[in-house]
C-alpha cells in the first residue's frame, strides 16, 4: 500500500507531504496506481521548487518522496499543493486497498 501524509498548520493549509511504499496492484513498471502517485507527488514538487522557486526540505529514494516548504505556505503553494491532494484522493477513492491519505 503507498501511504501519502499530507503535513498542514494550524489553518489548514498545506505544508508539504511525505509519500512512501508500493500499491502492489502491478508489477514494477505497470503499476498505474504507483504512476499515478509518482506523478502527482513529482509534479507537486517540481511546480514548488522549478516553478515558483520556494525552497523546499525533501527526501527522494526508491518509493518515498518527502517535502517539507521552509517558508509559510502561500496562495500559488496552495494551490499546486491541492490539486495534488485532488488527484490523490481521487485515486485513493478508486483504489482504496493501494492508496491511503493521512492529513498530519
Amino acid at each position: 500500500m503507498i501511504t501519502v501524509t499530507i503535513l498542514t498548520q494550524e489553518d489548514g493549509k498545506i505544508t508539504g507531504f511525505s509519500a512512501e511504499g508500493h500499491s502492489g496492484t502491478a508489477p514494477r513498471g505497470e503499476d498505474i496506481v504507483c504512476a499515478g502517485v509518482s506523478s502527482l507527488t513529482d509534479s507537486a514538487y517540481l511546480g514548488i521548487t522549478e516553478y515558483l522557486h520556494r525552497n523546499v526540505i525533501s527526501t527522494d529514494s526508491s518509493g518515498k518522496l518527502h517535502m517539507v516548504l521552509e517558508g509559510r505556505p502561500d496562495e500559488r503553494t496552495e494551490a499546486i499543493l491541492e490539486t495534488m491532494l485532488l488527484g490523490l484522493t481521487a485515486i485513493a477513492e478508486a483504489y482504496p486497498r493501494a492508496l491511503r491519505i493521512i492529513k498530519s
